[in-house]
């Protein structure tokens, strides 16, 4: 169950996309913090938008991923516990910095150059002026923290 805080960040996004990020943001806290952990990154962030179908956001599904039709069954207790104390013995480093930063990198990387492009100006278009500001500054202390 998302917490309440969690569908309160959600509900203030525009885009379907965001709202889901928030999701997989919860699920990232919950592995720092140890309530359960998860075998890499890919599946902590499966569990994330997992969450968010539930709480109904309409998240698209993988090109060539058949959607799931909601069923109005129960969960299997169970199978419920069985796939939690699955988790729980799973390691914790998927939710971190370093992980995330190169799961980012090579999900970047299956990408075209275009798409890419696409994407970033898209990104500077929706971010508005004090937005691409606060970003240039980011980018800017990275640079120098980094030494380039």
């Amino acid at each position: 169950m998302p917490e309440k805080k969690t569908r309160q960040r959600a509900a203030k996004k525009k885009s379907q996309s965001s709202k889901a990020g928030e999701y997989v943001r919860e699920e990232m806290e919950h592995i720092r913090e140890g309530k359960h952990g998860a075998r890499n990154t890919k599946q902590a962030i499966a569990i994330g938008l997992s969450k968010a179908r539930r709480a109904g956001v309409k998240v698209k599904s993988r090109p060539g991923v058949k959607e799931e039709k909601a069923t109005s069954r129960k969960p299997n207790p169970k199978r419920s516990r069985a796939s939690s104390r699955a988790l729980k013995r799973e390691g914790h480093s998927a939710a971190s910095h370093s992980s995330l930063s190169r799961h980012s990198k090579t999900a970047a990387h299956k990408r075209s150059s275009s798409s890419r492009s696409a994407s970033a100006r898209k990104g500077a278009r929706t971010k508005g002026a004090a937005g691409r500001s606060r970003a240039a500054t980011k980018a800017a202390r990275t640079r120098a923290r980094h030494g380039s």
